[in-house]
């Protein structure tokens, strides 16, 4: 712990986002959102562009967002108007809900089919964390966040997960609105100004940023170094095993 740049110690909690940092299943969400879109893409007939989804794409509009925000911006930014539906919605329904619901019908296959393993330099950090008695959540936009977390060995260890359900419960606005953060720090018996965000999306990162935690971190998977900075990240690393 000698060599990290974070004095843990100067923190009263921390909080995590999950996929990208915990676990790799931003990989997973990549794929599964490929896939979706790829094929409405190529099913569609209506007004807007109809080019292959990029991987900039995930990265521009559903990285660390609520599933249908990531759906509602990226149709936008396509200039393709769907009708919102329904979160019970049918996965092969052409709204919004619909499309969102087909992505995490993929996501949870491949998550059925190959489990998943947490990073490495992530449970370092955590085994570091719960040896200093730091009281962590996960903040995860993701619905899946508890099966995931199981997935991988490490339901115990968070005092809570606010994920896309909960928030849905809550009424608390996804990121980049601060809110899900800040139900966390109450959680963890602290306020923003004394707990810090570990995100790997820069939406996630200007929601620790808005929220005015006391530090944000930023995991660069993907987003890019300086994608996380301009978005508030005051520290960036490439693996947390260097916080350990």
């Amino acid at each position: 712990m000698s060599g990290s740049p974070v004095t843990w110690t100067d923190h009263a909690a921390v909080l995590f986002d999950l996929d990208g940092v915990l676990t790799p299943t931003a990989e997973v969400h990549r794929r599964a959102w490929a896939e979706m879109f790829d094929a409405f893409l190529a099913s569609w007939s209506g007004e807007g562009d109809t080019s292959p989804w990029t991987e900039q794409d995930y990265y521009d509009h559903v990285d660390g967002k609520p599933r249908y925000d990531g759906v509602r911006d990226l149709l936008l930014s396509r200039g393709i108007t769907l009708p919102e539906g329904a979160p019970s919605d049918a996965p092969d329904a052409v709204t919004v809900c619909g499309l969102g619901n087909r992505k995490n019908d993929a996501f949870n296959a491949v998550l059925d089919r190959d489990g998943v393993e947490p990073y490495p330099g992530s449970v370092a950090l955590l085994d570091v964390l719960r040896d200093l008695g730091t009281p962590l959540a996960v903040v995860s936009s993701s619905a899946n966040a508890p099966a995931v977390l199981e997935a991988a060995g490490l339901a115990d260890r968070f005092v809570t997960v606010v994920d896309g359900r909960v928030a849905g419960e809550l009424g608390l606005a996804g990121k980049p609105a601060p809110d899900t953060f800040v139900h966390a720090a109450q959680e963890c018996g602290t306020v923003p100004a004394r707990a810090v965000v570990v995100e790997d999306a820069v939406s996630g990162v200007r929601a620790g940023a808005a929220g005015d935690f006391a530090l944000v971190i930023g995991v660069d998977r993907g987003a890019g170094a300086d994608a996380l900075t301009a978005a508030g990240a005051d520290v960036v690393v490439a693996d947390l095993g260097v916080l350990a």
